[in-house]
């Protein structure tokens, strides 16, 4: 129930935005919801689409689409030791986004290890299907959603993870991980494309690391 809350709401407007996207660039409604279904990942949705509606090859939207959601790798080492065994944690892998990471993180430590995963799972399995509701909602309703509007929506769910974010920047190693992001945000503008943002946060999470190690 926890995932039909404030974390539903996030996601459903930006993944509403997303269905409306798609529609208005002609796209069927099937594609949306693979899209949504398998990147699972609105950075790379967007390139995704941007490279589908003009016509691209599959092969460099493919690579695109990857690069821009490379953010999970490190997302997914950060949470996976508190996944449980090694053998079963692998089950998260497909869900890791960065809704359901940032509820475990806050979540998963003050749970007994057997409850982790499970919580886990349900939690990410919610968030995936409000994602491919709120897509096929948003393909279908296209017609009546101003483009403003739509833009508007795809900042939800940002928005929402630096609420959390600012909540927790109290926990040690948060507030300089926060302060080396903005630093790195030029980097993301700067470069642009599909590598801009996982470059920029390399460099942000690089120097968070090496001051908490040197404090």
């Amino acid at each position: 129930m926890q995932a039909l809350g404030a974390p539903a709401l996030a996601m459903g407007a930006t993944f509403l935005a997303f269905g409306a996207a798609v529609a208005e660039a002609g796209l069927s409604l099937g594609w949306a919801l693979i899209c949504t279904g398998a990147v699972y990942g609105m950075a790379g949705q967007l390139v995704l689409l941007q490279v589908a509606a003009g016509g691209g090859a599959a092969l460099p939207a493919t690579i695109a689409a990857t690069a821009a959601n490379a953010r999970f790798l490190p997302m997914a080492v950060a949470i996976a030791p508190l996944l449980g065994r090694a053998g079963r944690r692998w089950w998260a892998l497909p869900f890791i986004a960065i809704t359901p990471w940032a509820a475990g993180m806050r979540v998963l430590p003050n749970l007994p290890e057997v409850s982790r995963l499970p919580w886990f799972l349900g939690f990410a399995l919610a968030s995936w299907c409000v994602g491919l509701a709120a897509t096929a909602t948003g393909h279908l309703a296209a017609p009546h959603l101003p483009a403003d509007l739509r833009a508007a929506l795809l900042f939800a769910n940002p928005l929402y993870f630096c609420l959390l974010l600012a909540a927790d920047a109290r926990r040690p190693g948060v507030g300089p991980a926060l302060l080396a992001g903005v630093l790195a945000a030029p980097l993301a503008y700067g470069l642009g494309g599909a590598w801009g943002l996982p470059l920029a946060g390399l460099v942000g999470g690089t120097l968070a690391f090496l001051w908490g190690r040197w404090r």
